[in-house]
């Protein structure tokens, strides 16, 4: 390999409203976010992307960016569709779609380079709560750039209850087309389907995409795969200290509708989302720390 991505760089830059950095490592290239902690895109060298960022993405305040890895937190989608007891922690009876995170900046604590692994910490502390959600906590994003992308999300609860949350790790994955590519490892989950009436079913085979897909998967105790025969790679979705994730894909009529969206883009993404959503609601004792990660890697398929 070149020794020009031997000893890593880190550029901040200004794309339009918000401040960003670009991540140089021996492994590969990012651009990240200080608005949401949102890791915006990742190629690994001489690869195709990994982490997808929209050809149409804007980079305003207070907007989250489409694509790279949004955090949803304290809650995930729509308020009213959260568990009661998340929907109990919020004042009044709604919210921003995704919690609280997404479009205000959070601080980065520290770029360093530890153990041959690039990594950066943001922290978003919120000692009075945030606006609607009165509670005393902390969440932190560790983005760790080596052989394998890793992100670990922790939330601190610096109140004298316990905290109810759920949130999720929104990641855009980059796929040749949406068409041709399966989803392994979540054969014989249960799955809540959105997009007919919150039905309870269950996953026979490998997930394709055919049509639009929204889905919570739950009980999950396996790493997933996504197979992409044309671009002859296997992305690797290794979670932990999560049993949910969320599939989706806007096909073609949503991605008319969606903003900073190409209407082809639906071909070129699809999101699994790190979760921890429906049943598997995050519980945290006052005082005390909850961590959810995940791994990412590729590997080539076998011949």
């Amino acid at each position: 390999m070149s020794t020009e991505f031997q000893t890593p760089r880190v550029e901040q830059v200004q794309i339009d409203e918000l401040p960003c950095w670009r991540i140089h490592t021996a492994h590969g290239e990012a651009l990240i976010a200080q608005q949401g902690a949102q890791l915006l895109s990742y190629q690994p060298h001489e690869q195709q992307p990994l982490v997808w960022l929209s050809e149409s993405a804007e980079y305003k305040h207070g907007q989250s960016v489409r694509g790279g890895v949004p955090v949803c937190w304290p809650w995930f989608g729509n308020i009213s569709m959260n568990p009661v007891e998340v929907r109990g922690m919020v004042e009044g009876e709604s919210g921003p779609a995704h919690g609280l995170v997404r479009g205000v900046d959070w601080e980065l604590e520290d770029i360093a380079d530890e153990l041959g692994e690039l990594t950066v910490h943001f922290r978003l502390n919120a000692p009075h709560g945030l606006p609607g959600w009165p509670h005393a906590a902390e969440v932190s994003l560790a983005m760790r750039f080596g052989e394998h992308l890793k992100l670990e999300l922790t939330t601190h609860n610096h109140g004298d209850k316990p905290l109810a949350i759920s949130q999720a790790l929104h990641t855009y994955f980059a796929v040749s087309d949406s068409r041709e590519v399966t989803v392994d490892g979540l054969q014989g989950a249960r799955y809540i389907e959105t997009l007919e009436n919150w039905e309870e079913r269950q996953q026979h085979g490998v997930v394709r995409f055919t049509g639009e897909t929204d889905r919570i998967y739950l009980g999950l105790d396996k790493p997933l795969v996504i197979h992409d025969p044309q671009w002859q790679r296997a992305i690797h979705i290794q979670a932990s200290h999560s049993r949910s994730a969320v599939v989706w894909n806007p096909w073609i009529d949503k991605s008319a509708r969606l903003s900073q969206f190409p209407d082809d883009a639906w071909q070129r993404m699809l999101c699994i989302e790190t979760a921890r959503v429906w049943d598997d609601v995050l519980n945290i004792a006052p005082g005390r720390s909850e961590t959810m990660s995940v791994e990412i890697w590729s590997e080539g398929l076998d011949a």
